[in-house]
């Protein structure tokens, strides 16, 4: 994969509005006289849009859903819908490669996954969908290089926390003009707080989130966003969930108010949950769930370049200490044995160079108390030190290995070191914490600062901190790891300008990361 623009790509990349209309293709998928006979659904019916996800080397995951009435369940019809699907080599679909027909079921909400394969390695290609009648918009995907390719490079975006309250998804606007191979976004792709009368975009509903329905119309409210919906049009995600899909700092089966939330009760949400955010994200049918568990954490490899390790840090861990003495506790784990292990022997036993980790929470120490003394946020791995640091001597064995973070609503670039507790100890690694894409609003830099700038003596491992909205921009090497910290101005309206803030590198063998 390569970050150059082929002249299909930028005219897709300049279509605007086409990428989400259908009208074009209009012209290009002919009906045919049984389809002529169809009763069409409601207009709209394609109005979630339409995603990629999980490229393989031959092949990709294609998602939409029906829904003419997103705000309200949907509005479909509680019976099965036959949905067409083409994935072509070209924007004008003039040379098809595969296509066939999903069932979207009342059941699953009409979404619809089409695990599609038999596609080739490293190759841009578009998609579409028909449903009685109705197009859909055309999206743009790509998969991943072959097993054994060693040259080429891949641009990969870092997104997380998108408050719809807090603001616009401005930033993704300058992400879709970037041409990222992949996004990745790990966590807080919705919030599941109550509708506020001060927001700048107010959430629907009345409360917040419980039941099935309700989350279903809470993702759709967020899949609305033009600028989102736009970025899914353009490039296939990776993605994982944290909290706010679910409700604030859960762990596991354990509510963040476990005395307004009994066990049943939270596990119905847990349910509703997950089944609502399977329906609404382009993953495979692996991740179809099971009540109140869902199969998230999995790994992609993009030729001998990169190996991305995507982390659950939510169903598996422990409840979060109360104290410092709590989070030293050896027995409390993030990951939980099973997926401690298997993160562990992907690392080991990686063929590529770069060993990329997606964890929603950050790693990296954030010590909050100026001078003597350690004061840590216990919902992030500060607070499963026993566990964060037995997975930093492992770091210092492994080839490469750069952690890909969101959730702090602030970009914070770290060194990895085997020992947070010894200055003086081994780099091992480097950790991008990504800045949120909206949540928090416009920050006031100049008290972020004031507040934040005496903590970096008592945090030496820090390389870069600010508090502007935005996502990170990874054009990843065999040489080294080219990042941009890029920002919009403000995400207090739909359209801003964004910029470069901060460019950092990492080098192929050398662990750390350094400011350019």
């Amino acid at each position: 994969m390569t970050g150059a623009v082929s002249p299909d790509r930028r005219r897709f990349l300049t279509a605007g509005a086409a990428v989400l209309g259908a009208a074009a293709s209009a012209q290009l998928w002919l009906p045919t006289t049984a389809r002529a006979a169809e009763t069409p659904l409601p207009e709209g019916v394609f109005s979630l849009g339409v995603a990629s996800g999980d490229p393989l080397p031959d092949g990709i995951v294609l998602w939409t859903r029906l829904a003419p009435d997103p705000l309200n369940g949907g509005g479909m019809p509680d019976t099965v819908v036959p949905v067409e699907w083409e994935i072509a080599e070209d924007d004008r679909f003039r040379k098809s490669v595969r296509r066939g027909v999903a069932q979207a079921r009342p059941e699953y909400g009409h979404s619809v996954h089409v695990d599609v394969r038999g596609l080739r390695p490293d190759r841009a290609y578009w998609y579409r969908f028909r449903a009685s009648g109705r197009l859909s918009p055309v999206g743009r995907t790509r998969t991943a290089p072959h097993p054994h390719s060693r040259g080429g490079s891949l641009r990969v975006a870092l997104a997380s926390c998108q408050n719809w309250q807090n603001g616009y998804f401005t930033p993704y606007a300058d992400m879709l003009a970037q041409d990222p191979d992949v996004v990745l976004f790990v966590g807080d792709y919705i919030y599941e707080s109550k509708p506020s009368a001060t927001a700048v975009r107010r959430h629907e509903g009345s409360d917040e989130p419980y039941t099935l329905v309700q989350y279903r119309n809470r993702y759709a409210q967020y899949r609305s966003d033009p600028h989102l919906a736009a970025m899914h049009a353009g490039a296939p995600w990776v993605v994982t969930f944290d909290d706010h899909e679910v409700d604030n700092d859960f762990a596991g089966q354990l509510p963040q108010d476990p005395d307004k939330q009994s066990p049943d009760a939270f596990v119905a949400r847990l349910t509703a949950a997950y089944q609502a955010y399977y329906e609404h994200m382009p993953v495979r049918a692996a991740a179809i769930p099971n009540g109140p568990h869902i199969q998230m954490y999995r790994r992609l490899d993009f030729g001998r370049l990169a190996r991305l390790n995507v982390l659950d840090t939510r169903q598996f861990r422990s409840n979060q200490a109360t104290g410092q003495e709590g989070a030293e506790d050896p027995s409390l784990t993030m990951l939980g044995a099973e997926q401690k292990q298997w993160l562990l022997d992907g690392l080991h036993h990686s063929p590529t160079r770069w060993n990329l980790i997606a964890s929603q929470i950050m790693m990296a120490e954030t010590d909050l108390q100026v001078g003597e003394g350690k004061l840590w946020y216990y919902d992030a791995w500060d607070g499963y030190q026993a566990e964060r640091n037995a997975l930093m001597g492992e770091f210092a064995s492994i080839r490469n290995p750069v952690v890909l973070t969101g959730d702090r609503h602030l970009t914070m670039v770290s060194d990895l070191k085997e020992d947070f507790a010894d200055p003086d100890s081994a780099v091992v690694g480097a950790e991008f914490v990504g800045t949120s894409v909206s949540s928090g609003g416009d920050q006031d830099q100049a008290a972020f600062h004031k507040e934040w700038d005496p903590r970096r003596a008592d945090n030496p491992h820090w390389k870069f901190i600010d508090a502007h909205r935005g996502y990170h921009l990874f054009d990843i090497r065999r040489d080294g790891i080219d990042a941009q910290v890029r920002v919009p101005e403000t995400v207090l309206s739909p359209e801003a300008a964004s910029s470069t803030l901060g460019r950092l590198r990492v080098e192929d063998g050398e662990p750390g990361v350094r400011l350019v």
